[in-house]
């Protein structure tokens, strides 16, 4: 059926939310090494990286692929839009391999070209944007039975793991900081897209923003977002990143699809073998985003590794010489 003039916008936005997002990592990066040169590095309590123009530079390029990202789910489903976040992976390891000097192993160029493959094969059979006039329409979708009961699952779920579970297994279950995040990231990007659409139909002429659903779904990002924000700082400080992330990117894109097709219902339009498809391409980009988390250090250690075996003859060698 092809792409519609949406889907293809919504695709150049998220693609280039990628590439600032990506880029954002390698550059603020580069900007914290050259502050801890000088100064007291941010990892022992350091603030001289607020100094460092280039570490600014970073968080612009951050700042416009959020703007990007947000965009995008203004204009394309979300089953689309939120797999190709694994993009900015790829764009940040290669950018680590020749600026940054940090090997990219093998596995890793696979796990670069499985992602690829993946989003390439969801985006070219990803379902229509459903052409939506008013934020009203939103909230209709939005409280039919089925998305409140998934609504109040998600809320009870979050609150049963903040108030029972975060205090007891908090520090030694990764699943328990990461579910939150993942759960209320579900309904944050439902939000997110309703607020974009709002957003778009507002700047075409049509003020939604004097309906109380456009400003309650306002809220709900702002709540949720600083929900996220507070527990994966948690599991980022007490995990470490090389499993965190993966893990995150699996449970919130799951949740994310599995609401937006309870919400907007955007497999009622496709056939079982587009519908298997997008599934194969999406676990194509979970396998490629695990295999380069999984081997992220691989190429650093390599060739240490290399040399420690190719001088280990030369000991054995020598003992024997001893020996004798």
């Amino acid at each position: 059926m092809g792409l519609s003039s949406d889907n293809i916008h919504g695709l150049i936005l998220a693609v280039s939310s990628s590439i600032f997002i990506g880029s954002s990592f390698i550059i603020k990066k580069k900007g914290l090494m050259k502050a801890g040169a000088s100064g007291t590095r941010a990892g022992s309590g350091g603030y001289s990286y607020l100094h460092e123009p280039m570490w600014w530079a970073g968080m612009i390029s951050m700042i416009i692929g959020e703007v990007a990202n947000f965009a995008a789910y203004a204009y394309a489903p979300a089953i689309l839009v939120t797999p190709l976040g694994a993009l900015s992976i790829i764009f940040s390891a290669v950018l680590a391999h020749f600026i940054l000097e940090e090997r990219l192993h093998i596995f890793g160029m696979l796990g670069c070209v499985l992602c690829v493959v993946g989003s390439t094969t969801i985006v070219l059979h990803a379902p229509q944007e459903r052409n939506i006039d008013s934020v009203k329409e939103v909230w209709m979708l939005a409280t039919e039975p089925g998305f409140l009961v998934y609504s109040v699952i998600v809320l009870v779920l979050v609150a049963v793991l903040i108030v029972r579970y975060v205090p007891k297994y908090g520090q030694t279950h990764m699943v328990v900081y990461v579910g939150i995040c993942s759960l209320m990231g579900s309904l944050t990007v439902m939000s997110v897209k309703a607020v974009g659409i709002a957003l778009k139909l507002t700047f075409s002429g049509m003020n939604q923003f004097k309906y109380f659903e456009t400003w309650f779904f306002t809220i709900v990002v702002i709540g949720g977002s600083i929900l996220q924000v507070n527990y994966l700082n948690k599991a980022l400080d007490t995990f470490n990143t090389a499993v965190v992330s993966p893990v995150y990117y699996v449970m919130f894109t799951s949740l994310t699809i599995l609401a937006s097709m309870i919400m907007f219902k955007e497999w009622d339009s496709q056939s079982a073998s587009q519908i298997a498809t997008e599934l194969c391409g999406f676990v194509t980009i979970l396998s490629g985003t695990f295999l380069l988390h999984k081997t992220r250090d691989m190429g650093n250690t390599s060739s240490s590794e290399v040399s420690a075996v190719a001088r280990s003859p030369k000991r054995h060698n020598t003992n024997n010489t001893n020996s004798d």
